[in-house]
């Protein structure tokens, strides 16, 4: 008989999200998760089978509890615009979306299964920007608006110059209130 496990398997969850969404997958080894996570390398494999089963782990949990949680906010808000803003440019130093960034860039294009989890995830993101503009589509299978399309990839983008250490809040401040505003 094994021994019990010594580590509560949430909690090297979300340890390993905020060390993924820090630094490239390529650039964490295994002695790093180890050493960061507090997890014998035995267990460690044990429980995930290898460094990608606890990435993926890692990115299903973040897309669960930390991304998906943000998008609910904005389709129950009653000016889902202004929850946009104030999530995404009010928030721009909040890493939340940080492991679905990394995921985008530096998995997916290598990895079908973390393609599938983003591409899941931004039909949803794009869905709950299209609610938010009462502007297309209302179900995540269908094809965004153009505008959510592009409003999509500029949070993004904001987040991602705000992670390079360009302050972006002031840019996607006016994007934010050039959308709110009622058009002529």
């Amino acid at each position: 008989m094994g021994r019990p496990r010594a580590f509560d398997e949430t909690e090297v969850i979300r340890a390993a999200v905020s060390l993924f969404a820090c630094r490239a997958y390529d650039g964490i080894s295994v002695d790093d998760l180890v050493t960061h996570l507090g997890v014998h390398r035995n267990s460690l494999y044990k429980v995930f089978g290898s460094k990608r089963g606890l990435y993926l782990a890692a990115l299903r949990w973040h897309l669960e509890h930390q991304v998906r949680p943000l998008l609910a906010k904005v389709t129950a808000a009653p000016d889902p615009i202004r929850a946009l803003r104030n999530m995404f440019v009010a928030g721009t130093a909040n890493p939340d979306m940080d492991l679905l960034l990394l995921a985008m860039v530096e998995r997916a294009p290598v990895d079908p299964e973390v393609a599938e989890e983003v591409a899941r995830t931004m039909r949803g993101f794009d869905a709950a920007i299209d609610l938010a503009l009462g502007d297309g589509a209302a179900a995540a299978d269908d094809a965004p608006s153009p505008l959510a399309y592009a409003l999509s990839a500029a949070i993004l983008g904001l987040r991602l110059r705000t992670r390079t250490g360009v302050d972006a809040a002031g840019a996607g401040t006016v994007l934010f209130d050039r959308i709110h505003q009622p058009q002529p």
